[in-house]
């Protein structure tokens, strides 16, 4: 069975076509569906995992840890056979976990990026409020990580949290930030986590405008009304409480858009993805645009469509027919036919087996056939 996520983690294998923008993917979740996180790591591994096994158009993946110590990934994916470490070039991370405001050791050390110790593959960020310098941080592992002179290698970044970062920058550092990346020339992709219950509407949008993948997460169903009982609400909360829905939105280069859902649960050894059957027609009814008139025609109007004749659209009634040619008014053409001058066009009845004949005369025995002579040369203007 093939899950969503399948489609969200091809295109981000794919990376980038020559001369557009890397594919960006938002995953979006909220107190109500917190499983942003397993989404995350799920499409990390299966990412890295490409990556591995050189399956994909990037040979390097750039992480950046807000929301989890790097440790945390280092495991997560050494228990999925990939390994992190400096000699493996493959995967780097910027800590932006330990220290985000340069609060521990900034007497000792007062820069701003520091290197990590051999124990833990990645960069040490000081201030993430210098969304310049991280920037320079990402591209510059990136290019340690597909090596320098190899001609034009990509390399993925992957942000865990965006949600801290806006809270301490502005909006528009964010969008530069991610417009930057998506726009270098060696980024293949680039996807991070929201928490979208914790910014402003316009925040959520501006992202969303800029990623061409939006994954959104959502809680299976309402909770019971405070008309049940207690005993029904605490019943509902263990069922669904590691469940939910998986919206996924695909924008196309071509500017269309497609939606996928289904659902997922979330186990002890990750998240599993559930297709849900789409034979009720919700999710068909929900794309449709809500207009003012009909869209599709009905019998009647099909069958009375049917019965319309076209212009020019000769049935053919037994009698021959004129066409008119457009040079004269169409009553002189009826009495001069024979007319060298008139250009005339016989269609025979059905009677004829069907073969007609084109009789062209043309205005004057001077001009050559196929001439590409202005035909208004010899007026006095």
């Amino acid at each position: 069975m093939k899950e969503m996520a399948e489609p969200i983690c091809r295109v981000l294998r794919d990376g980038a076509l020559e001369g557009e923008h890397a594919p960006a993917l938002m995953i979006k979740d909220s107190m109500h569906s917190a499983f942003g996180l397993d989404v995350f790591n799920h499409i990390l591994c299966s990412l890295a995992s490409n990556i591995s096994a050189g399956k994909s158009q990037a040979r390097g993946l750039v992480l950046v840890s807000l929301n989890r110590h790097p440790s945390f990934y280092t495991d997560l994916l050494k228990s999925r056979g990939i390994g992190v470490a400096s000699s493996n070039k493959l995967i780097q991370i910027v800590d932006c976990y330990s220290d985000p405001l340069g609060w521990k050791d900034r007497l000792l050390d007062p820069g701003c990026i520091t290197k990590l110790s051999p124990k833990a593959t990645g960069t040490l960020c000081k201030d993430i409020r210098d969304l310049d310098k991280l920037l320079s941080v990402i591209l510059e592992l990136g290019n340690g990580l597909v090596g320098v002179g190899q001609g034009k290698i990509h390399f993925s970044v992957a942000i865990d949290l965006v949600t801290v970062i806006i809270r301490h920058t502005s909006l528009q550092s964010v969008s530069r930030l991610i417009s930057n990346l998506r726009s270098h020339d060696q980024v293949s992709s680039v996807f991070w986590l929201i928490h979208s219950d914790l910014h402003e509407m316009k925040a959520i949008a501006a992202l969303e405008y800029m990623s061409s993948m939006v994954a959104n997460l959502e809680p299976i169903g309402q909770s019971p009304n405070e008309q049940r009982g207690h005993f029904e609400k605490l019943l509902w909360t263990e069922q669904n409480s590691n469940k939910g829905k998986f919206h996924v939105r695909f924008k196309r280069r071509n500017g269309r858009v497609k939606l996928m859902s289904e659902e997922f649960l979330v186990e002890q050894g990750g998240i599993k993805f559930i297709t849900v059957s789409s034979g009720n027609g919700m999710i068909d009814q929900s794309l449709l645009p809500k207009v003012q008139f009909n869209l599709q025609l009905s019998e009647k109007e099909r069958v009375d469509r049917a019965k319309v004749v076209l212009p020019f659209e000769h049935q053919g009634n037994g009698k021959s027919m004129q066409i008119y040619d457009g040079r004269r008014s169409l009553t002189e053409g009826h009495n001069n036919l024979s007319t060298p001058a008139s250009t005339t066009t016989k269609i025979h009845t059905e009677a004829d087996c069907g073969k007609g004949e084109i009789h062209y005369i043309r205005d004057s025995d001077d001009e050559m056939p196929d001439s590409d002579e202005d035909p208004d040369d010899d007026l006095d203007i």
